[in-house]
Formats: C-alpha cells, sequence, structure tokens
C-alpha cells in the first residue's frame, strides 16, 4: 500500500498504524491527521477514493462521517451559549414552544446535548424523504413522547439528536446548524469541514460502502456481548427503534443526502478538516483563535451521563454533546472528548496533551463506537506521546 503525506519525527508509530489498517483491518481508503499544540504532526491519506472503486485518494478528499458530525454539531450550541445567546438550563420548550407537548415541558437544552432527553425513537420514523426536509423531523420530535422521564436516565439518540439541535439553533438564530456551522466557524477558518454538502464541493466526496477485516487481537473485544446483539435484533428494543428512526435509512452515497444538513449523521470532512475543527476548538491554530473558552471546554468533557445506555446497551459516557473517554469508545487519556462515527471516522481533542485528531474512512464497518482502524491509530498516538 503506498501511503503518502508526512509525520513528524517522533511520530512514525502512527504511519505504522494507519498501514496496519490496509494490510489486516479492511482499509480500502482512509487519512489521517493529527495536531500537537496547534501544529499539524501527522497527515496521511491511502487507498482508494471510492469504497468500490480505483481512483486514488488525494490531499482533500472528503468522507461521510456518520456520527462524528454529532461533536462538530455539539459545537453550535456551546458557542451559542458561549456568546449568550442560549440558557443550557432552559426548557427547550423556552425556544421553541411546540416542542412543550405530550410531557415535554421539562426537557431542558442540556439534556439534549447529555441524551438524557428521552427521546432515542419515533413511534413512525420518517422515510428518507421526509428526513432531508429541514422542517419534518423536528415536527415529529415535537410531536412524540418521552420513552422514559426526561433529566433521569440516559440513552444515544442516534438520530433525533440531529432534529432536536438543528431547530433550537434555528428558533435562536434563524439558521438551521449547517448554515451557521459555515459562516460562524467552518468558512472562516477555512475547514474542509461540510455540515450540508455544497455543489461546489460535491466532487471531492468519495463513494462509502461497507468493508470486512480480520478481527484485532489485544484488548477489543472480538465480539459483542450477547445482550448488545439481541438489542440489535429485536425490533421492538430502544436501539433497533433509535436507529431506526429513519426508515429505510437514505443512501449516504445520494449527491441529495450529502446536501442537506443532518446534525447527527451527515457531516462530510476531511480528516485534517475534523482534525483541526478539535485543535481550533482547545486551543490556536495557524490563522486562528481558539473557538472555546476553558469554561466551555470544561462544559463539553465533564461528565453528565455515565453508566448502562438504554440505547446503546454498554455502559457509555457523555458530556454536554461529547463522548468522553471510556470503554465504549477510547480517546487518548481521561480528559479527551470528542465522537465517533459508526463504522470508522473519529474525531477528539484532548487538551492536557493539546492532540486533536481526525480519522476519516469510506470502508464502513460493523462496529458502533470503537472501530479497531481509529483505535490503532489513537494507540499509536499514545505510543509516541510515550503515554
Amino acid at each position: 500500500m503506498d501511503v503518502n503525506g508526512t509525520v513528524a519525527e517522533g511520530f512514525e508509530p502512527v504511519r505504522e498504524a494507519f498501514v496496519r489498517n490496509f494490510a489486516t483491518l479492511g482499509d480500502r481508503g482512509a487519512a489521517v491527521a493529527v495536531y500537537r499544540d496547534g501544529h499539524k504532526v501527522v497527515d496521511l491519506w491511502g487507498g482508494t477514493k471510492d469504497v468500490d472503486g480505483t481512483a486514488p485518494w488525494e490531499r482533500g478528499t472528503a468522507q461521510v462521517v456518520r456520527s462524528a458530525t454529532k461533536g462538530v454539531a455539539a459545537a453550535v450550541l456551546l458557542l451559542l451559549h458561549q456568546r449568550g445567546q442560549l440558557d443550557l438550563d432552559a426548557p427547550v420548550g423556552h425556544y421553541w414552544p411546540e416542542f412543550k407537548a405530550r410531557g415535554k415541558e421539562r426537557v431542558l437544552v442540556r439534556h439534549v446535548l447529555n441524551h438524557r432527553a428521552g427521546l432515542p425513537v419515533l413511534d413512525r420514523p420518517l422515510t428518507p424523504q421526509e428526513a432531508l426536509d429541514p422542517l419534518k423531523g423536528p415536527e415529529a420530535v415535537a410531536a412524540q413522547a418521552p420513552v422514559w422521564e426526561p433529566g433521569t436516565d440516559h440513552g444515544y439518540h442516534a438520530l433525533t439528536y440531529g432534529w432536536l439541535l438543528d431547530e433550537l439553533v434555528r428558533r435562536v438564530t434563524g439558521q438551521g446548524a449547517g448554515q451557521w456551522l459555515a459562516s460562524q466557524v467552518t468558512g472562516p477558518l477555512g475547514l474542509d469541514l461540510w455540515l450540508g454538502l455544497p455543489e461546489s464541493e460535491a466532487g471531492r466526496a468519495g463513494r462509502v460502502g461497507r468493508v470486512e477485516g480480520a478481527e484485532p487481537t489485544g484488548g477489543l473485544r472480538a465480539r459483542p456481548k450477547r445482550s448488545v446483539t439481541e438489542a440489535y435484533e429485536d425490533p421492538a428494543s430502544l436501539t433497533r427503534r433509535a436507529f431506526a428512526a429513519i426508515s429505510p435509512f437514505p443512501d449516504q452515497n445520494d449527491p441529495a443526502y450529502r446536501a442537506a444538513a443532518l446534525p447527527a449523521t451527515n457531516a462530510v470532512a476531511t480528516a485534517d478538516g475534523l482534525a483541526r475543527f478539535y485543535a481550533t476548538l482547545i486551543g490556536d491554530t495557524a490563522g486562528a483563535t481558539r473557538l472555546f473558552t476553558p469554561e466551555t471546554v470544561d462544559l463539553a468533557r465533564t461528565e453528565e451521563s455515565a453508566g448502562p445506555d438504554r440505547v446503546l446497551v454498554v455502559g457509555t459516557r457523555f458530556g454536554l454533546g461529547y463522548m468522553l473517554h471510556g470503554s465504549a469508545s477510547p480517546f487518548l487519556t481521561p480528559g479527551s472528548f470528542g465522537h465517533p462515527g459508526r463504522g470508522g471516522a473519529l474525531g477528539f481533542a484532548d487538551p492536557e496533551t493539546g492532540i486533536a485528531f481526525g480519522y476519516v474512512t469510506n470502508g464502513f464497518r460493523k462496529t458502533v463506537t470503537a472501530d479497531p482502524r481509529a483505535q490503532g491509530l489513537v494507540r499509536a498516538v499514545r505510543r509516541a506521546l510515550s503515554l
């Protein structure tokens, strides 16, 4: 496998792990970028642009990052809070009156970010066409009754998270989350990261699809626990229903899907765009001042939810909008915060080491939160830092 790009001295283990992903873990096309204290120390890419093609992955090739989108979108609400435009402890209905229906009066803005709103499912799933309409998802969530008392427990809002967040942003700013992000963050910073891929950039996005690979040996579980498997197989479980809030799920290679803004699932990014986004959350980068104040970083990574997740059926940890380092999704150190994408992608920041990480791929595996390819790269960063 020809791997392109560079690594700074001392970060050679990341290149070795990246090559191993292609050799043994099924990668067809992928890229990884790492920043340290605002400076790029890893910039690697290889394979093919399309999971089923032969054209090479180039510098600037972008991919759908699935739920790694959630960490990008969370920054919008936290920045609005940082600017004094949004109160995290206000009821969602304060900004969105129609949302109060069916026992949701006590759902707070922070419950949207920490997955405690009790709204991971829809009694009537949306069609793919409805899901691309920016009004239909919020309308469906506003009409939905919670499946547990809001604030009392947590469960991953796999798809509904996006509609909850998007409508809050729209009610506060008059723009959807994708528009606000482009005008306030990714556009000014020149990041190759979009929530709603513009037609002018559509040619950079590769085709994604399912891949298989040998299971790694060592610290990662080769097979999920029986309870997890059963939850994904049971049509009546919260797990299946949460991931089926859009049914059938849209074709992720459809230009119309990529052009829409679904803040839970469909950001398109390069590895560098994802890594530099996180680098700028926690510190200054070339030509850009940090986005999050230290207080906002603390909000992002202070534990709000922990323990058995009613949807993912494993122990998860969440701050406000971000997964936290733990067994379900290991990052670099206990102070890291970020978000994986189902089947592969990963972005996170670690303020103590100054590391920001981005991995994108066109090949999705069956993993949900801890893909072995991304985890191998994270372990390589850990070795490079002698952690």
